[in-house]
């Protein structure tokens, strides 16, 4: 049994649901499935309850999975004490959103846990870092993994997902998302990038009569703008460091709310490289 079928596993049982544990993982929701079935083959009963509408895990999936993360999280700290020290100069290439939220507290990780570890960092958009992975010019990089899965001759690893909200001006009133676009002009987030994309379909789909003479790609801005009374935007949700510089009201787009998928990615060749290995440990989200 691969030890990457107890990862997906733990997805599963995060996400509450095999689709979600396929978004977690990057993989389909029938591999999932077959995964799972192969490992209630391996202990010879079931991991799910079956029964309803919904496949339900049941407390023998959380007994192995429980056992398996503390199996893993021990390995984990035997390679690190049993192996070189992590040193060297490796290149990472972070699109512009990420540059506030995302980099400290990997920075401040990767500096506790490799202190010989020299980090260059390298902005630019998501196409803009995957040509220069695909080049050599970079080691890794953080971005924003493409709606149809991102190139095969890279190797993604999804990190988190960002869920995309409406912000409106602090003393709008009001929930709908058209009355909202009827009050105020729409500043779009640039389309073209990835969230821009998914931002414009929704707003064409929930608020076509919405004009606009603002586009923009940073998210400062953007907040900035809104926060100023200029308009409503569509866009993943920012964090509470830019809120509390510029305030503005924060609505959910629902269930069905679009959202981007933040992913590690490097070279298929550099999947086993301990400094490319060093990032993503740093950059996984942690309980």
């Amino acid at each position: 049994m691969k030890i990457e079928s107890f990862r997906t596993l733990n997805a599963v049982l995060r996400g509450g649901s095999f689709a979600a544990g396929a978004a977690d993982m990057n993989l389909s929701p029938s591999a999932v499935s077959l995964q799972m079935k192969q490992m209630e083959e391996y202990f010879g009963q079931p991991l799910f309850d079956r029964s309803a509408l919904q496949v339900r895990p049941n407390a023998f999936a959380a007994e192995v999975d429980a056992v398996l993360q503390e199996a893993l999280a021990r390995l984990d700290e035997l390679r690190r004490r049993s192996t070189p020290a992590v040193e060297g100069r490796v290149r990472l290439g972070t699109i512009e959103p990420l540059q506030v939220t995302l980099l400290p507290p990997l920075l401040r990780t990767l500096r506790e846990r490799y202190p010989l570890l020299d980090v260059r960092l390298v902005r630019g958009r998501a196409t803009e870092l995957t040509e220069k992975l695909k080049k050599g010019e970079i080691d890794a990089a953080i971005i924003t993994q493409p709606e149809t899965g991102g190139s095969s001759r890279l190797a993604w690893t999804p990190l988190f997902r960002e869920t995309l909200v409406l912000i409106a001006p602090p003393d709008s009133h009001g929930t709908r998302v058209a009355d909202l676009f009827q009050q105020y002009e729409w500043i779009r987030f640039d389309k073209t990038t990835i969230g821009g994309r998914l931002a414009a379909r929704y707003v064409a789909q929930h608020a076509p009569h919405a004009r606009c003479r603002i586009e923009m790609q940073s998210l400062a801005a953007l907040t900035a703008l809104v926060s100023a009374g200029l308009g409503v935007c569509v866009l993943p949700e920012p964090g509470p460091n830019l809120l509390n510089v510029h305030p503005v009201r924060v609505l959910s787009l629902g269930k069905q709310a679009p959202y981007r998928q933040i992913s590690f990615v490097c070279r298929l060749t550099d999947q086993d490289n301990r400094l490319v290995q060093a990032l993503l440990e740093g950059a996984r989200p942690h309980p």
